[in-house]
């Protein structure tokens, strides 16, 4: 972890929440590194290599702690990371978005550094592209995507042209395995729905290995995952590898879903009230969509959470206060079901829980590190670090 106090890149130096410029991102280490040991200590139970994906929190500080503080296999959403994740000393990456044509250059780059890049496809097309790679004398591993619930991406277990992608792989010698990914346990609300979407998640992936394996094509990587089906596998027979990466911060969807508590929501922002608006129930801050993000995942969930949740500064929960609208930089919070409001003076500083960490952390350059486990009596908690983040793609 970056030593601190450190400051945002356009902030004076910062010693506690309430220096910077309001708004910023906040991340608590001790929920990180609590969240992290949970999913790794489950991985270890079930037999399996953890692989996180760190598209959630983008940042090398806190991949860092994922792995007892080494360089181990990791997921990315963009090349950026995995130029910044190998440029890092990472070796072990797999690139889970379907590859084209034009990224191939800076595949191949990276492979040339001596990283193992694995790239991600469904089609004949991309396998006879990634395949002739070999012509500039690189075998670049690929996965085949396979489709376990018609989410995104992929291929059925079952469908007429797998067994011929992964024959030209495998005559290239760029047959890594296949992966899947279980996005509709994102509407899982029972822990029985989530137990059943990583059963179906495991043998979506399995039934497509044990399918090219009775055709003779050798299957070294079975790779599942996603945060909710990660806490919930149970059994991972036939797996090789589990992937998550929400889970390193947590958020208000996962909250909802019961995959964590509020207590593990690692993510902020700390907003500053700016303006009250008595006649509508309004307390005005300086946060809105910019810092948030417009992501509304709770509201499809029991319990609609608006834009989130609101804290004090030292992050104790303040009870029935929704962030409920948002414009460009202005955020509107209110009293849920006809409770008061809070008398919360222009200048007071709130830290809001967000939907979505992948989407509410892009919104911010890095973040401002507080670790919750320390405990203070001060009204706003010490900066113990900048944490930086991997941005563009």
């Amino acid at each position: 972890m970056t030593t601190g106090p450190a400051p945002a890149p356009s902030s004076p130096a910062a010693q506690t929440l309430a220096d910077p410029d309001t708004p910023f991102a906040v991340v608590d280490v001790h929920r990180v590194r609590r969240n992290a040991a949970r999913l790794r200590a489950r991985a270890d139970r079930l037999g399996v290599v953890l692989r996180p994906h760190v598209k959630t929190a983008k940042s090398l500080d806190a991949a860092a702690l994922l792995h007892d503080g080494s360089p181990g296999p990791v997921t990315v959403s963009t090349l950026a990371e995995a130029e910044a994740f190998a440029g890092a000393g990472y070796r072990d990456i797999t690139y889970a978005v379907g590859i084209e044509p034009h990224k191939l250059p800076r595949v191949i780059a990276l492979s040339r550094r001596g990283v193992t890049l694995r790239v991600l496809l469904d089609s004949a097309e991309q396998a006879t592209f990634v395949a002739a790679a070999r012509e500039a004398g690189v075998a670049l591993p690929a996965q085949i995507e396979i489709d376990c619930d018609g989410h995104r991406g992929g291929l059925e277990p079952d469908a007429p042209g797998l067994t011929k992608i992964a024959g030209i792989l495998h005559d290239a010698g760029c047959l890594d395995g296949v992966l899947t990914h279980a996005g509709e346990s994102y509407f899982c609300h029972t822990a029985e729905e989530r137990r059943e979407a990583a059963r179906n998640e495991r043998d979506a992936a399995v039934a497509a290995a044990e399918r090219l394996r009775a055709a003779g094509l050798p299957v070294p990587t079975v790779s599942v995952g996603s945060t909710p089906t990660a806490h919930a596998a149970d059994d991972l027979t036939g797996v090789t590898e589990l992937r998550a990466g929400n889970y390193v911060f947590f958020d208000l969807v996962m909250a909802g879903l019961g995959v964590c508590g509020l207590a593990d929501l690692a993510l902020s922002v700390v907003v500053t009230v700016i303006g009250h608006r008595p006649e509508y129930g309004w307390i005005v801050t300086d946060g809105g969509w910019m810092a948030m993000s417009r992501d509304r995942g709770t509201a499809v969930q029991p319990q609609d959470q608006g834009y989130g949740l609101v804290t004090d500064l030292s992050g104790t929960l303040i009870p029935d206060l929704v962030m409920t609208a948002a414009s460009q930089e202005h955020g509107t919070l209110t009293a849920r079901d006809g409770a008061a409001l809070p008398d919360l003076p222009i200048g007071t500083r709130l830290r809001v829980l967000p939907n979505h960490a992948c989407a509410t952390a892009a919104q911010h350059q890095g973040y401002q590190v507080v670790d919750g486990s320390r405990g203070t009596e001060a009204p706003a908690p010490g900066i113990e670090a900048y944490w930086p983040r991997v941005t563009g793609w």
